[in-house]
């Protein structure tokens, strides 16, 4: 059984653009650290509270020896969650059968760590019940939380996030330098407007916008995109239009509020109709996604691309005939509701002509006309049916590409991506002309220049959005420029290449609108849901094959889609088979990529909600066995799996049964049966391979039953098992299977006491496991090689390693699962090497283990080849060449308070100075010693004893 955690950086975010100075609540946010475990940042949506938290994060880390990780839950919906999306930004593998909280707090109850929370409104309650769990269960736990609304903690304190000052602007202009608005401003105009900065001639024009905008950095950072085809004083003039216009009528909402929801509505206004579908239907997708994914969605015909394979993947045994209980293919686009799309050429859909214009074009085939009268808004439509006689009325706001034809904006054109430069040569009602791509109408223009509003939609009304039919992949890729350029979209790297991203604030806003389209929300959803499950389907077959470590890294990157898409299919009627599909065929990531208690979640819900007699069933059954048996609730996976078994053989699954059978013999094995698990993988592996089973389960069943000879002595026939299994995986270019193969062949080549066949195969799997991040792996690796090191005699070097794979185990499950057999090998080799070093020589080696990164540890493990063993040596190199440092009596003295884990503030009260004059002492040693973090600091000091 294994278990990968791809690599996934939960340490803070980077930063993309500049930081503006807060220096007054960065210097409060470290005080309230400093005395406080639980602080939460507050305030509106787009005031800062992320950037501001990272940054804080980032001046006080130091202070943290187990560092400090980022928490971001804008994607996640689901209370229950929380804890596991938490574990997992902290590392932690847990495979326990108690409740994920308690499992979290056990797990870090000795660690002393800034935990930063990111999001929380959604889901308060959920986010108060860890902070409270945390707080009461631990001593060195912080919290940095940012939030609109406090969690209500007794503990807890609250740091007002308040939008950055802004001058008088009827004051001295001279008088703005310096005004963080204002610098925020400069600094992004500046990046769409190659050297724009303030000037006496412009200064006081910033200073009013920024006044106007109430110093809110998202709504400034919005306005400043539009510097590309506007100055300062055009972008006054249409926000103070703007404003007016949105807030009529709104006397209630808060101004701030009001001034962002002006800033977000008029970048939406200022989009393209392709760019404002896009936005509205990639406001669905949680978290980050990527091209292909905003395609998927977004687009009114399935790409070729997205296009699901029917032919079986090379990755499992081919059937010699058509599968009997093969599923259909689930729908590449909804066939009903406002995202099905159009037919082309009927002319009788919604889009008819409205008003005096004419109509125009625009999108290819449909029936949906734009029409521009001379009252008529432009671009997107909507259908008023909440009053009686209500017939079409265009949506609030203006669309890009059309400027007025009088007064100070006329003839500005836009530079919009979406390839519509519509310049209105006439009076109102002019056409677009036919070869536009998106065709939109003019609006007419009063004499001052100013565009015309058309009237709100009344009260309580259904709007339906009329989108325009048949937008197609290349739009949307128009689109998404577009929107990267009006920084409604960031861009941001990731697996695979390039990936997008909405900010909260605007992921609301475009729901909003999709909302108004009856049907719409669904049909995009469901459309995201088939995707992931689409990607979900080719990851599977591509499992057993060179690219897994692209794969881990993917689906890591898409998990908070993949759960948008199971909690849609598992909460709306008639989608919970396909939702059943999509947890069980996601199996291989549940299972190898230490995902096995948020597997066991949706397969718990999932399975509860078909009860249906299904292949689906079946495959979910056996994967909710498996990972059950992870977490060591070995009768619940025996009953899953056994259960799953009779229903693949009464469906006539074959394959899903060979599956099942898999699950069982497992739960044998590290049950401590090894005589049952020895018959049974005896069995299977002579039955060989059944069409339709994944070559993955096959190479498992190998490496099974070779781990069963090995722990029962049979060194010879695990060997020849392992050597079966290994060309397997070489034939495919597998590099998971194969790393356990190479494992259960040092752990052959130890019974037979061929230590350096046996260490040569233990560090070869090592590095496999590193590639793919395998951590439960690495863990199982490193015991086996710290008893080989013990075997050869390397007492220290076999000490080092146990000390870190006790950290790394720390992070799965302390007790080892249980196994007897993990468990007195363990035993066996700490016995051993504490006998031969003393019991304070073992003591000090193992504390140098346990304070390394996996990454050292790992290059402490793999040493180079030519290198002399550990036990041959004559000296190991210091891990710094103190004969060139000098240390002060009080650096020495918090050098090793650093080593026993105290944080700075301890160490200032232990040795009674103020807690800045104890993080200029660990600044210096650091400086000194030329190392970069504190756990260095232990080491070494570790190392002069």
């Amino acid at each position: 059984m294994g278990g990968s955690a791809p690599r996934r950086d939960h340490h803070l975010p980077a930063d993309t653009t500049s930081f503006v100075d807060r220096r007054g609540e960065l210097t409060q946010g470290r005080e309230l650290l400093a005395r406080a475990r639980l602080v939460t940042l507050t305030g509106p949506g787009g005031v800062g509270k992320t950037r501001l938290a990272a940054r804080l994060a980032a001046r006080v880390q130091r202070a943290f020896p187990d560092g400090v990780r980022f928490v971001d839950l804008s994607g996640l919906h689901d209370p229950a969650l929380v804890p596991l999306a938490t574990a997992d930004a902290l590392g932690l593998h847990d495979r326990s059968a108690q409740p994920a909280l308690d499992a979290l707090v056990e797990q870090v109850r000795e660690r002393r760590l800034l935990l930063v929370v990111d999001n929380c409104e959604h889901l308060a309650g959920a986010c108060a019940r860890l902070a409270a769990a945390l707080l009461h269960g631990t001593e060195g736990v912080r919290i940095l939380a940012t939030s609109r609304h406090r969690l209500g903690l007794t503990e807890e304190h609250l740091l007002e996030v308040r939008p950055l000052p802004v001058p008088d602007p009827d004051a001295d202009p001279s008088v703005a330098d310096g005004y963080p608005a204002l610098m925020l401003f400069a600094d992004r105009a500046a990046a769409v407007v190659p050297g724009f900065r303030l000037t006496p001639a412009n200064r006081a024009s910033v200073a009013r916008l920024c006044h106007r905008l109430d110093g809110l950095p998202l709504a400034i950072e919005l306005a400043a995109v539009r510097m590309r085809v506007l100055d300062v004083d055009q972008l006054l003039d249409r926000l103070d239009d703007r404003y007016r216009f949105l807030t009529t009528g709104s006397p209630a909402a808060l101004p701030r509020h009001q001034t962002l929801r002006a800033a977000v509505a008029w970048s939406h206004d200022l989009c393209t109709l392709p760019e404002q579908t896009v936005w509205a239907r990639l406001s669905v997708l949680a978290g980050g996604f990527d091209l292909e994914t905003a395609e998927a969605v977004c687009a009114d015909t399935t790409p070729a691309s997205v296009v699901r394979r029917e032919e079986d993947g090379e990755h499992l045994v081919p059937h010699p005939h058509p599968h009997p209980a093969a599923l259909p293919a689930l729908p590449s686009q909804p066939t009903e509701g406002a995202g099905a799309g159009a037919r082309s050429g009927d002319g009788s859909g919604p889009g008819g002509c409205a008003g005096e214009g004419s109509c125009v074009g625009g999108w290819s085939g449909g029936g949906f006309g734009v029409c521009g009268g001379p009252s008529d808004d432009v671009g997107t439509w909507v259908r008023a049916t909440g009053a009686p006689g209500a017939g079409l009325r265009p949506t609030e706001g203006p669309d890009a590409g059309v400027r007025p034809t009088e007064g100070p904006d006329a003839g500005v054109r836009p530079t919009d991506r979406s390839g519509a430069r519509v310049q209105p040569t006439g009076g109102p009602g002019t056409p677009v002309r036919p070869g536009d791509r998106f065709g939109v109408c003019a609006r007419p223009a009063d004499r001052s220049g100013s565009r015309v509003h058309p009237a709100a939609a009344p009260a309580g009304a259904t709007i339906a959005l009329l989108p325009p039919p048949g937008l197609r992949t290349d739009d949307v890729l128009e689109a998404v420029a577009g929107l990267v350029d009006k920084s409604v979209l960031c861009r941001e790297p990731g697996p695979g290449g390039v990936r997008y991203r909405l900010l909260d604030t605007l992921r609301q806003y475009g729901l909003e609108q999709l909302r108004r389209g009856a049907g719409e929300e669904e049909a995009a959803r469901r459309r995201q849901r088939d995707w992931m499950l689409r990607r979900a389907e080719a990851c599977e077959r591509g499992w057993f094959g060179p690219g897994q470590p692209e794969t881990v890294a993917r689906l890591r990157a898409d998990r908070d889609n993949l759960r948008a898409a199971l909690d849609f299919s598992l909460s709306t009627p008639g989608e919970t088979l396909a939702g059943l599909r999509l947890a069980g065929t996601l199996w291989f990531h549940w299972h190898a990529c230490g995902a096995s208690r948020e597997g066991l979640y949706w397969l718990d819900r999932a399975l509860a909600a078909a009860p249906e007699p299904t292949r689906e069933r079946a495959r979910g059954l056996w994967v909710a066995g498996l990972l059950a048996a992870a977490t060591r609730d070995f009768p619940r996976g025996h009953r899953h799996a056994t259960e799953s078994l009779a229903l693949a053989r009464a469906l006539g699954d074959a394959a899903e049964a060979a599956h099942a059978e898999y699950v069982i013999g497992v739960i044998r094995l590290f049950g401590d049966d090894l005589s049952g698990a020895l018959r049974h993988f005896e069995t299977t592996v002579a039955r060989g391979p059944v069409p339709g089973q994944h070559l993955s389960l096959v190479g498992l069943d190998q490496v099974e039953l070779a781990c069963a000879l090995g722990f029962l002595g049979e060194a010879e026939r695990a060997v020849e098992v392992c050597e079966q299994a290994l060309g397997l995986c070489e034939r495919h270019g597998e590099q998971w299977v194969r790393s356990y193969v190479l494992r259960i062949l040092a752990l052959a080549h130890s019974v037979r006491r061929d230590w350096p066949r046996a260490e040569r195969h233990g560090r070869e799997a090592l590095r496999l496991k590193l590639a793919v991040h395998d951590v439960i792996g690495i863990a199982l690796t490193l015991d086996l090689l710290a008893s080989i090191a013990t075997e050869r005699g390397a007492h220290e070097h076999a000490a080092v390693l146990l000390g870190g794979a006790d950290r790394v185990w720390a992070d799965i499950d302390t007790g080892r699962w249980g196994s007897h057999t993990l468990n007195s090998v363990r035993r066996d080799s700490e016995e051993r090497v504490a006998r031969a070093l003393g019991r304070d020589a073992f003591e000090r080696a193992h504390r140098r283990g346990h304070t390394l990164g996996l990454a050292e540890l790992a290059g402490h493990a793999l040493q180079e080849p030519g290198r002399p063993h550990p036990a041959e040596a004559t000296a190991a190199p210091p891990p710094h060449d103190d004969t060139t440092v000098r240390l002060t009596r009080r650096e020495t003295e918090v050098a090793r308070l650093v080593a026993e884990g105290l944080a700075n503030q301890q160490i200032a009260d232990r040795l009674v100075i103020a807690r800045r004059t104890a993080e200029g002492h660990v600044e210096r040693i650091l400086s000194k010693l030329g190392f970069s973090n504190r756990s260095q600091i232990a080491a070494w000091m570790t190392a002069q004893r």
